[in-house]
């Protein structure tokens, strides 16, 4: 009888979940979602935490996983879905992983240069910061698993010195204030602040394909993920205005693409919680960057099994082009999360594990039932997406409303 994973086992695998999902979207949600109000996104991102967790158990409770233990998401998809779900796991997968890899670049990237003001062009700084955090993801499972825990840990110290500083700068408002014509544009940066997905795979190996501990983890890891997530949307949505006349505000880094910790910078403006915020960014992509670069690995392996045979040849079809495309287009960060999230993820982890619950339930069970209502919505989130990258859906902040809701509280 195979032995049950260890509670540490299944903790510091838990922490690879709370690593690929603190990422990117920790630092967009309380800026892109911001403008629909604080408890659209609150209740918004504490729904989507728990449908999208609910998506990631269905993929991993799947028996073929146990039963081919060296597949990864497109061979799964193909046996459970047929040919089609492979192709569209292959074109999702594709835009996940390459559009987060680009995400974290370009992000680090203006994070670094608009914080620090430093001299160098932001292609340069993606540079100097893709040579250390590549490697990192070149090394694999065991040492994303180990080396994980040590940048969880890290990343919660720098997390709660930000909070720390923060507090004292929270200011008054109406919390009841929302816009939710607004929320409606956010649904993609909430499904991908609360991806992990792509780690499933990998996790469901980790722990020997063990049932019980497979879904410790995934509950833990995704609960923990969730907390710093609100917690952070909270903070900076207590502590920037919403429009403010110098332009540090939430509107404004909507406007430019930016991390919520460039603002938060220029109104703190100390030089304490400036290291702090670019240390927290910086570690927080990275734990990201490396969950999503082994991830990828292991879907090209997959997916090029009979045509191409060399790691180093997967190692640059992996990593050469979220490279290129941040260097030409260093403010993509909101643009390619939100492409990433109502294209990709919805797809991969919405509609496609919807479609599993349907398929594997009796006519008229809650099985079926809920497999429905998943696909409803991650089609929802897809056609918001497409209308707005098609310019047939234009939804932007209400400034006017945000102004007069200023002038009332005097932020």
């Amino acid at each position: 009888m195979t032995q049950s994973p260890s509670a540490g086992k299944i903790f510091t695998t838990a922490l690879i979940v709370t690593g690929n999902m603190v990422g990117a979207g920790i630092l967009a949600l309380p800026i892109n979602l911001g403008p629909a109000g604080l408890l659209p996104a609150v209740g918004g991102a504490l729904a989507v935490w728990a449908l999208m967790t609910t998506t990631g158990l269905v993929i991993a409770r799947q028996p073929f996983l146990a039963q081919n233990r060296d597949a990864d998401l497109p061979t799964f998809f193909e046996a459970v879905l047929g040919p089609a779900g492979k192709w569209i796991s292959v074109a999702a997968n594709l835009v996940i992983l390459y559009g987060l890899l680009t995400a974290y670049l370009a992000g680090v990237a203006s994070v670094a240069v608009n914080s620090l003001d430093v001299a160098l062009p932001e292609w340069a700084v993606l540079l100097i910061y893709f040579c250390p955090a590549t490697l990192l993801a070149s090394f694999g499972e065991m040492v994303l698993r180990r080396g994980n825990a040590l940048l969880m840990t890290l990343m919660w110290l720098l997390f709660g010195t930000l909070l720390l500083l923060v507090i004292p700068h929270f200011k008054g408002g109406d919390p009841m204030a929302m816009d939710m014509t607004f929320f409606t544009s956010g649904l993609p940066i909430l499904v991908v602040a609360f991806n992990f997905h792509n780690v499933v795979p990998t996790l469901c190996r980790s722990l020997g394909h063990d049932r019980r501990a497979i879904t410790k983890a995934i509950w833990l890891g995704s609960g923990l993920g969730m907390a710093m997530t609100v917690a952070w949307t909270v903070a900076v949505m207590a502590t920037l205005p919403m429009e403010a006349a110098n332009g540090v505000d939430i509107l404004t880094a909507f406007k430019l693409n930016q991390p919520a910790t460039v603002p938060l910078d220029k109104l703190i403006n100390s030089t304490v919680f400036v290291d702090a915020s670019i240390a927290f960014a910086v570690v927080a992509m990275s734990t990201s960057y490396i969950a999503t670069g082994v991830a990828l690995m292991s879907f090209l392996k997959d997916v090029t099994k009979d045509t191409v045979r060399s790691p180093a040849v997967r190692w640059v079809m992996a990593f050469l082009p979220p490279l290129a495309v941040g260097a030409v287009y260093p403010d993509i960060f909101l643009k390619a999360l939100n492409v990433v999230g109502g294209l990709g993820v919805g797809t991969l982890f919405g509609i496609l594990p919807g479609l599993l619950l349907v398929r594997q339930g009796a006519p008229g069970s809650r099985m079926r039932l809920a497999g429905w209502c998943v696909i409803a919505f991650f089609t929802l989130v897809l056609i918001v997406e497409v209308g707005q990258e098609a310019g047939m859906l234009r939804i932007s902040p209400d400034v006017e409303y945000w102004t007069a809701i200023r002038n009332q509280y005097g932020r």
